[in-house]
């Protein structure tokens, strides 16, 4: 994956939601067209007095600054001098303390940069920015939202009206034109490529376990965020829960799959350098066997597992007490 990303064959980019993900060289253009429009922040600094012009210069600034080759942001706003604007107490208040961090996520989405890991990992948050000339796609609104549908129905179908609506951002009927634009086939509440249904039918799910141990983003649950339904058993997970919760959207560490279900969460441990897990229900040694496979991946090819990026050795103790106390 690393040395795809070096080759520019995937790239983080802002795209469904303004959310980052990791896209193929073949969606750049589409991702950057359904995640369009200003970041998030940009209507907090416009409420602290920055106005349009000014980004927009600040923007000039920065691709005159990465002309000459990548730059990390303290390179940037050095080269761009007072056009960087330091908000203030009122702008940290918000979590925005200069105008840069908006001026760089302004032209990503533009397709006017892009963004380089500084080790060439992908599991980090540290970058610089390089020049660059993507544009994304242009096309009407109701094609990019059935673009969207179909390589979301590709990924993950069969799945609901309205788990793609969370995923994709858009509204009842902007989605429902999407779904409506496509050859489909219905199982219930749930659509699926009609090309699809023939193996769907045909799918028997294997006698004997197979087990997995996934990321917590892993598209399983994050394409429909349904983390719950996939438990065996249904209330396995309830000792982890927030009191008076009974149900909730985002599993709260990594998951170990069978066969499509949820049976267990694991964590790694950075100070033993071993994985902390716990199976719901009767313990299995295949299950065991597959642990120590991907703790040694883990500690000789990645070093950590991190289940999002601000998440730390540190932080994951209280997690890791509980699975091994399971």
């Amino acid at each position: 994956m690393d040395e795809a990303a070096a080759r520019q064959e995937i790239q983080e980019l802002p795209s469904a939601r303004g959310c980052t993900y990791v896209l193929p060289a073949s969606d750049f253009a589409l991702g950057l067209a359904a995640g369009a429009g200003p970041p998030g922040d940009y209507q907090v600094i416009l409420k602290l007095g920055v106005t349009e012009r000014e980004i927009a210069r600040l923007c000039d600034a920065v691709e005159n600054a990465l002309a000459a080759g990548p730059l990390d942001p303290d390179e940037i706003r050095e080269r761009a001098g007072k056009l960087v604007r330091n908000l203030g107490e009122a702008g940290k208040k918000k979590g925005v303390t200069t105008t840069l961090p908006v001026a760089l996520g302004m032209l990503q989405s533009q397709g006017r940069i892009r963004r380089i890991p500084v080790n060439g990992r992908l599991d980090q948050q540290r970058y610089r920015y390089a020049a660059w000339n993507l544009q994304p796609l242009d096309l009407p609104a109701e094609e990019i939202a059935r673009e969207l549908a179909r390589r979301y129905l590709a990924w993950t179908a069969p799945a609901s009206l309205d788990e793609f609506r969370w995923f994709s951002g858009l509204g009842v009927k902007a989605a429902k034109a999407a779904f409506a634009a496509l050859d489909l086939s219905w199982v219930g509440d749930r659509a699926m490529p009609a090309e699809d249904r023939d193996e769907f039918e045909r799918y028997r799910a294997p006698a004997e376990p197979r087990y997995a141990l996934v990321s917590s983003l892993d598209g399983l649950t994050l394409l429909r965020r349904s983390f719950t339904e996939l438990l065996n058993p249904a209330g396995s997970i309830l000792p982890f829960l927030p009191a008076g919760k009974s149900r909730i959207a985002d599993p709260p560490s990594h998951l170990i799959i069978d066969r499509g279900r949820v049976c267990g969460l694991w964590e790694f441990d950075a100070r033993s350098n071993s994985i902390a897990w716990g199976q719901f229900g009767r313990k299995d040694p295949a299950l065991a066997a597959e642990v120590a496979r991907t703790e040694a991946f883990i500690r000789d090819e990645l070093g950590d597992a991190r289940s999002f990026s601000l998440d730390s050795p540190r932080s994951r103790e209280p997690r890791i007490e509980a699975l091994r106390a399971l």
